[in-house]
């Protein structure tokens, strides 16, 4: 097959996958933005959304490795053991009020280790991807460049995203976006110098744990979830 990306052909496979999905998701981001007028009618809609996404995805995944499980926010599919998709609407609060910072994220797990990470935000068409020992990347406009986390340390200098719900103190230029896959695509790409969350569905954050990790950065999951560049102090 003729590679899009940077990759490997497994890679390309759920890039084109995911390219597929995501124009029906901007037809749906449409008709949401027709239903502002009543909030419940597009949560419902969004909810629904999301549950295509999974099964339209789920048929084209199957075709990269057809014994793989698939793990997502509503739905464990089972596999043969060793493989695993992980797949995740983030932002999808976003998505209900027509503001188009939201992402499909989508991993692939082989023995518990993420093997390939992309994060696809489908209005502006931009995907940021990995794959292990690798590197990370940003593609746009049928360019991809190679991403590495920020250099920055002084607070002044700072720029964190939070998900937070807690009353602690937050430092730097405070940031929430509602969208934990593109914060931590951000992080990875030096737009974001960190990322502090409360805890998250796994689904969410497994490919941009990999961004992260492949763009130089750091990133820990325990009571809260702290993403950084390697040198800012949280």
């Amino acid at each position: 097959m003729e590679l899009l990306i940077k990759g490997s052909t497994e890679l390309n496979k759920m890039f084109m996958a995911l390219q597929r999905t995501a124009s029906g998701l901007r037809h749906d981001f449409g008709e949401v933005e027709n239903l502002q007028q009543s909030l419940h009618g597009a949560r419902d809609f969004v909810k629904k959304a999301a549950a295509r996404i999974e099964e339209s995805i789920l048929n084209d995944l199957l075709l990269v490795r057809p014994s793989a499980g698939l793990l997502t926010p509503n739905v464990t599919h089972d596999g043969a053991g060793r493989d695993e998709f992980v797949l995740s609407l983030s932002g999808a609060a976003n998505f209900v009020r027509a503001n188009p910072h939201f992402a499909i994220s989508l991993a692939l797990r082989t023995n518990d280790e993420t093997k390939i990470a992309l994060v696809y935000s489908p209005i502006d068409e931009r995907l940021y991807y990995a794959e292990s020992e690798r590197g990370a990347y940003v593609f746009s406009a049928y360019h991809s460049a190679r991403v590495r986390v920020s250099n920055l340390s002084e607070p002044s200098d700072l720029t964190i995203a939070y998900n937070i719900s807690d009353g602690r103190k937050m430092i730097g230029d405070v940031r929430r976006t509602g969208c934990p896959a593109l914060d931590l695509a951000w992080v990875a790409s030096g737009k974001f110098d960190a990322f502090v969350s409360d805890p998250l569905d796994f689904a969410e954050i497994a490919a941009g744990d990999l961004l992260v990790r492949e763009a130089g950065g750091k990133i820990t999951m325990g009571a809260d979830l702290i993403a950084t560049n390697g040198r800012v102090e949280l």
